[in-house]
């Protein structure tokens, strides 16, 4: 749980792309003679790639990866035929079409001494790895954590000139406080593109770059002066609203949503039209906290992406009391069903009294009523989801 605690406190899980990372991992692909570059971070039930070259997949379950033997030994681990190591002789990674042969993988270590992540040089076929190989990958891993270090004090996005998502919760702390004390409105959108994925992989990141920078003018374009805009994510975007309540907040919504739907972005083929799912959430006695804000106006956000996208939905339309604050937390939780035969390992995100938000490597076959246990805590609960998007669950206790 103190690994987790020190990921959380540097909130980079899901952050958008950066390049410094980008140059890492194309420089571990060059000094090796690699195939496959990685700068990772591993929570509770996966690896994410902060960056990645060489593979076209974002993350993998962490049970299905090489690099939890790394947190495991909190060492290097280095398989120069991984066919004649019986740990990986029969992983998917290894027996599939990845056909993955050499791994090296070293710790990405917080100047606390706790492992969040791994650096690592991969290739389709065996190879040797020396000492002095071992030293570079080592000298790399602490490059990645010097960048990480320098990302935590940068105030702006570098492509759509929003606030990042540490200096948009710092803003919105602030505003939240004055609203509080003043015993004024506030309000709170977040927006996700819809199909951005779809947009990277059929026209490259490129195009995707241009469609964020056009939602993020859009955005910019319709919202007051003043009003803080950060991005969350890789394609998600939040605004926060002073002395706005709920109905003019999901009217401001449902402008935003107009005028991305206007945006595109022409390529070789055919223009690119884009739209996107916004969750509104408000001001509560619950709701006095930025991360209860977000956690409510993502689970609108994800209704409305389950409803058909290209909409507005406000978090009190979802049915739920919400009386009671979340807390952001990341834990590791087990999601059971099934008569208990079943069971899929999540990331708790965030966790109050009356329901919780999490994250699964695919929420496809989970159903709508399970028990949701956390180990650490010795919990388990009766659970109902209110909304859900491939990788995101919000959940309603009892």
């Amino acid at each position: 749980m103190v690994r987790l605690a020190a990921l959380e406190e540097l909130d980079l899980l899901e952050t958008p792309r950066d390049e410094g990372f980008e140059r890492l991992v194309r420089l571990i692909k060059e000094i090796f003679a690699v195939e496959i570059g990685i700068v990772s971070l591993i929570d509770a039930h996966r690896q994410w790639y902060k960056a990645c070259s060489g593979m076209g997949v974002d993350e993998v379950p962490r049970q299905d990866t090489f690099c939890r033997f790394v947190l495991d030994d909190e060492a290097p681990i280095i398989v120069q035929d991984a066919t004649k190591d019986s740990r990986f002789a029969q992983n998917s990674a290894v027996t599939g079409e990845a056909h993955i042969r050499f791994y090296a993988g070293v710790p990405l270590v917080t100047r606390q001494g706790h492992i969040v992540g791994t650096v690592c040089a991969i290739d389709r076929r065996p190879r040797s790895f020396d000492e002095r190989d071992l030293s570079i990958l080592k000298e790399l891993a602490g490059a990645a954590m010097d960048r990480i270090e320098l990302v935590q004090h940068a105030t702006t996005d570098s492509l759509t000139g929003a606030l990042t998502r540490r200096a948009f919760k710092e803003e919105a702390d602030r505003l939240i406080a004055l609203a509080v004390r003043h015993r004024q409105d506030l309000s709170c959108l977040v927006l996700d593109i819809d199909h951005f994925k779809a947009v990277n992989d059929t026209f490259g990141h490129a195009c995707g770059d241009q469609v964020l920078q056009r939602v993020a003018s859009a955005c910019q374009s319709e919202i007051r002066r003043g009003d803080p805009f950060g991005r969350l994510g890789g394609e998600e975007f939040a605004v926060l609203l002073p002395s706005v309540d709920s109905d003019t907040a999901l009217a401001a919504a449902q402008r935003l949503r107009a005028a991305i739907s206007s945006q595109s972005v022409m390529t070789s083929s055919r223009p690119v039209n884009t739209t996107a799912s916004i969750g509104v959430s408000s001001l509560s006695a619950a709701g006095e906290n930025i991360e209860t804000l977000l956690a409510q106006a993502d689970a609108a956000m994800y209704r409305a992406k389950q409803t058909g996208r290209n909409r507005c939905i406000a978090w009190h339309a979802l049915g739920v009391d919400g009386s009671t604050p979340r807390r952001r937390v990341l834990k590791a939780g087990s999601i059971i069903f099934d008569n208990r035969r079943s069971v899929i390992e999540c990331t708790i995100k965030t966790l109050g009294e009356e329901g919780a938000g999490l994250t699964v490597s695919n929420s496809i076959d989970i159903p709508t009523e399970f028990i949701l246990a956390i180990r650490g805590d010795a919990f388990e609960i009766n659970c109902r989801v209110i909304a859900r998007d491939r990788q995101h669950l919000e959940l309603s206790f009892g």
